[in-house]
């Protein structure tokens, strides 16, 4: 029973019962009575077991059963909060790929929960450093985390998913340390937990602001890399699994033995019964285990050429189309069988509602090319669980051909880079933006509407966790790094911005007004597009990060939300992004407009049709209007000329909500309001011609850029023909009486 002991581990007792157990399902399984454990290694010679007492007494069992690469074995009586982890015995010979080492103790790919994290000693490594060739048998189990069983029975209730429509969908880009690090009405230990997220006050908040959905940054366990805790640092952002079924350990309030995972679903129910959808960003491109020099933490110990893409040349390295030192090997059965596995089981054990992958085209890498027939792909289309939810993909990774916007197929929707660029571009002035910027404000036909694909495959964005805020985008006109440590060479040199006339905080109102002008400009143009809109979690009251573009290392005021400009008194010993009433009163007004917005587009189907505009009478009647119609300022319809002059930054554009062709999901006809959407992105006032009277007779301006929000004593009715001036850089939003 017991094989290969060393270190002064305790044996198994000679009564201890191990039953054969089962093959499936992989992981550490509870069915009431004692616990399956299961792991797969085609490399192995030998798998031990470890399981760990509460004085971290180690316990040794090996698994005898061996099935189809499945090592596997029941212990009767082992129940949720039991401690483990594996050694794998089997071939040390990095230059062919092999990197099993049984003095490293190695985190279950499959674990539910783990508790701990990573210590960075020489032991974490299955090499002596600075002499990489050497093997190092120095025991690590003291220096990484462990594997727990969890309980899998919940009381879910009544829970179920919301499941909105992508057409009624607003999603909200958030961190959840971040979003509840400093809310003054969620108690101290709660706060930048599962719990504080859960808190009544934040999901008010969520509803009162409109969004239907939270896409939660990185949830799933992850590790902070060495060279950041040694400068006192620590991956704040979470793109570094270690655990893909894992909620990570210090989001929890309650506990980490376990407790983690129910927090997680207290959670999720939580904001379903606010009528609330929870999307992950997951990580499955590459694992927390780094290059040929990084720790073996878990799937380099397991089977390295079964989890990694090796170099041909030489499989001491690795392929890394990540930019992170590694990549998952997307063509081996039993990586794609962990994804879906992991996929699969944070939809139905979990209840989450969907996923964001991010650099989602590595996933598509079978062999070196970016390939939309690669059978990740055709293993979710066809899979009944994963291919319901919303499905989103960050479009692009590292590698060669790697930026993908538009080639994802029909299920998924896609975050549109091109979006946030060319609507960073038109508001800064940028010339020859007007074509480009008409495909994006009605859904990237350009992009998505070839393989029958709708608006709702672009998922629109101005800003995101990677980069400024939407405050930093008017204040900065480069980036301001120096806080991460590496000379400010980190973070994206193309940030598109433009800082309105001063480098950062300015005290002069000119410069501040255009500032909140701006920051309107973007924020309506977004809700006024089709497609899917998603927010920053922030942006709404006014959030910086002082100038930095790559926050991935700021788990401090950087990075938190300042809840001031909720209405909120500021939690104590915080300084906050905006000092003054002033500002306050600022941002609060923005969080006001910001509201307003989403309202107005979930009360205006004409602004989230499901189909793409065409230009044309839908319904093909005599005297009919177009669904869609372009102007020049001066009211005349767009010419092929219009288009291509370079110079030319603003246009009228007629939305008519009589000729929505989609049914509603009834069958009924869908009917709205018309609508004027008067955009001047250029620097100087100009004069706007309201178009002919078939377009609208009389007209009441709803929506004006240069304030915050327009009162009703200040609604300006105007008429066909009438001349109405837009001030520069700002939107007016006119609706047919």
């Amino acid at each position: 029973m017991i094989a290969g002991l060393a270190g002064g581990a305790r044996a198994v007792t000679a009564d201890t019962a191990v039953w054969p157990g089962d093959s499936y399902p992989l992981g550490a399984s509870y069915d009431g009575a004692g616990t399956n454990f299961a792991l797969f290694s085609e490399i192995a010679e030998q798998v031990e077991l470890c399981l760990f007492a509460g004085d971290g007494t180690e316990t040794r069992v090996a698994l005898r059963e061996v099935d189809g690469y499945i090592w596997h074995g029941y212990l009767p009586g082992v129940g949720p909060g039991q401690r483990y982890g594996y050694r794998v015995h089997g071939p040390y010979d990095p230059a062919a790929g092999h990197r099993c080492n049984p003095a490293k103790l190695l985190l279950d790919p499959y674990a539910k929960a783990i508790e701990g994290s990573v210590r960075w000693d020489p032991a974490v490594y299955s090499y002596r450093l600075g002499d990489p060739d050497k093997r190092n048998d120095t025991d690590s189990a003291a220096h990484v985390p462990r594997s727990v069983v969890v309980n899998p029975y919940f009381d879910w209730g009544v829970d179920r998913p919301p499941r909105t429509p992508y057409d009624q969908t607003v999603i909200y880009e958030a961190h959840i340390r971040g979003l509840t690090r400093l809310h003054p009405l969620i108690p101290q230990e709660q706060r930048g937990t599962c719990q504080g997220l859960a808190h009544p006050a934040v999901i008010q908040y969520l509803r009162r602001l409109g969004v239907t959905a939270v896409e939660l940054m990185p949830v799933h366990q992850f590790v902070s890399e060495g060279v950041l805790a040694r400068c006192g640092r620590s991956n704040y952002w979470g793109y570094n699994t270690i655990g893909f079924f894992a909620p990570h350990n210090a989001y929890a309030a309650s506990g980490t033995r376990g407790q983690q995972v129910p927090e997680f679903k207290s959670m999720v129910r939580a904001l379903h019964q606010a009528g609330i959808e929870v999307i992950l960003d997951v990580v499955y491109d590459h694992t927390a285990e780094g290059d040929h020099l990084g720790p073996t933490l878990s799937f380099r110990g397991i089977d390295n050429a079964a989890y990694y893409r090796l170099a041909d040349s030489d499989r001491r390295y690795y392929l890394d189309t990540t930019g992170t030192g590694n990549s998952l090997l997307m063509r081996h059965p039993h990586v794609l069988q962990m994804i879906m596995d992991s996929l699969r089981y944070w939809v139905l054990d979990m209840h989450v509602d969907g996923f964001r992958f991010a650099r989602a085209a590595a996933l598509a890498r079978q062999f070196y090319e970016v390939d939309q027939l690669s059978a990740f792909f055709d293993i979710v289309q066809q899979d009944p669980v994963v291919s319901q939810v919303k499905l989103i993909a960050e479009p692009w990774d590292v590698g060669e051909g790697g930026y993908q916007v538009g080639n994802f197929p029909p299920l998924w929707s896609e975050w549109n880079g091109k979006y946030r660029d060319t609507i960073r571009d038109f508001w800064r002035g940028q010339h020859a933006t007007l074509p480009e910027f008409a495909f994006r404000l009605t859904g990237s036909s350009d992009l998505y509407q070839q393989d029958s694909r709708r608006p709702v495959a672009s998922v629109n964005f101005v800003t995101c966790h990677d980069g400024f805020t939407l405050t930093d985008l008017v204040c900065y006109g480069r980036k301001h790094n120096q806080a991460n440590g590496e000379g400010n060479r980190d973070g994206s040199e193309d940030n598109r911005s433009w800082n309105c006339g001063a480098e950062g905080p300015t005290d002069d109102p000119d410069i501040l007004a255009l500032r909140e002008r701006q920051k309107r400009n973007f924020l309506a143009t977004l809700l006024l597009s089709q497609g899917v809109p998603m927010l920053l979690a922030g942006d709404e009251m006014g959030r910086t990060q002082r100038g930095n573009n790559n926050a991935y290392c700021q788990d401090n005021e950087v990075s938190w939300v300042d809840w001031a400009a909720a209405g909120e008194p500021r939690a104590a010993g915080t300084a906050g992004g905006r000092r003054g009433p002033a500002g306050q009163e600022t941002n609060r007004a923005l969080l006001e407009f910001v509201r307003w917005l989403v309202q107005f587009r979930a009360d205006h189907p004409v602004f989230r049709r499901r189909r793409f505009v065409h230009g044309q009478d839908i319904r093909k009647m005599p005297g009919q209007l177009k669904d869609i119609a372009w102007f020049t300022p001066a009211g005349h319809e767009m010419t092929d000329a219009d288009w291509q002059a370079g110079s030319a930054r603003s246009l009228t554009v007629f939305l008519n909500g009589d000729a929505i062709s989609e049914p509603g999901w009834r069958g009924e006809r869908i009917r709205d309001d018309s609508f004027l959407l008067l955009f001047n992105a250029s620097d100087l006032d100009l004069e706007f011609t309201v178009p002919p009277p078939r377009y609208g007779a009389r007209w009441s301006k709803v929506l004006d850029t240069t304030v915050p929000l327009v009162s009703a004593q200040d609604v300006t009715v105007v008429e066909a023909g009438d001349v109405i001036g837009v001030p520069s850089r700002s939107v007016q939003v006119l609706c047919r009486n």
